[in-house]
């Protein structure tokens, strides 16, 4: 199997401030199939509380780089995209994060990308900007202030979908089975007239055109073998009860006859 685009790229966290963001950061990454941390002289931290934030992320804590500054933490990557709340004109290339996704995967087949996130007080600062090829403003009102690990996952999850990473499998419904066939269709059609039919549901309608609704109705909502059969179920458990009933009546009537 050939290697993720996504091995190409590396996170950049300058002067992270809070332990929490960290963790949240790594648990983005481990959802996202995302595995390269540096940190910018971050916070002192635990590696194990990042692991409780972070659940079954010790690899990825473990290969955490620190630098002292951003020079060193780019110095292998030929791409980087800095993540930036500030709206305010200025001559970096400009991309919100699906085009931040694109540009990125593009240059990843020539080496390594980043993206970087600030301090979250006050963002990435102007000289850490400069060492950007671009900036990612990520849409939003005008409360444009985004926790640091939500950014990172908004940003991780279009390289995510992009690079055709999105492969884990989701589990069908626990009972669900094959569809049904037209014999078993045609079974379940045939118990609900009767039981309509029983309950003298066609007295005053049109038997042709109500089953002719139900089919369509069944039709429309791709029953699969099982769902189908508990319609089935219930439209026969529908003349037991009427035949239960009635045999109750009659013995109730005969009980009833003076002796």
């Amino acid at each position: 199997m050939s290697e993720s685009r996504l091995a190409a790229v590396t996170v950049v966290l300058y002067e992270s401030q809070d332990p929490i963001n960290i963790g949240g950061v790594v648990r983005s990454m481990k959802n996202m199939g995302v595995h390269d941390l540096r940190l910018v002289r971050p916070c002192p931290y635990d590696p194990n509380r990042i692991e409780q934030v972070a659940h079954d992320s010790r690899d990825l804590v473990a290969g955490i780089r620190h630098f002292e500054t951003v020079d060193e933490a780019l110095a292998d990557c030929v791409y980087v995209v800095g993540f930036s709340g500030r709206r305010q004109a200025t001559r970096w290339a400009r991309h919100t994060p699906r085009t931040a996704a694109e540009a990125m995967l593009e240059r990843a087949a020539e080496g390594r990308v980043a993206i970087m996130f600030g301090r979250e007080d006050h963002g990435l600062p102007n000289d850490a900007l400069d060492r950007c090829h671009a900036v990612c403003t990520i849409p939003t009102t005008d409360h444009f202030s985004l926790n640091v690990a939500q950014a990172c996952l908004l940003a991780l999850y279009e390289l995510h979908l992009l690079a055709g990473d999105a492969t884990r499998r989701l589990d069908g419904p626990r009972h669900a089975k094959g569809a049904p066939s037209m014999e078993e269709y045609e079974r379940t059609f045939a118990d609900l007239r009767n039981a309509l039919e029983a309950i003298a549901y066609f007295k005053t309608r049109n038997e042709e055109l109500i089953m002719r609704a139900f089919r369509s109705l069944v039709f429309r909502a791709e029953p699969d073998a099982r769902e189908l059969l508990l319609m089935r179920t219930a439209s026969i458990e529908v003349l037991r009860t009427i035949e239960r009933e009635s045999r109750l009546a009659v013995q109730r009537a005969l009980a009833e006859q003076p002796s």
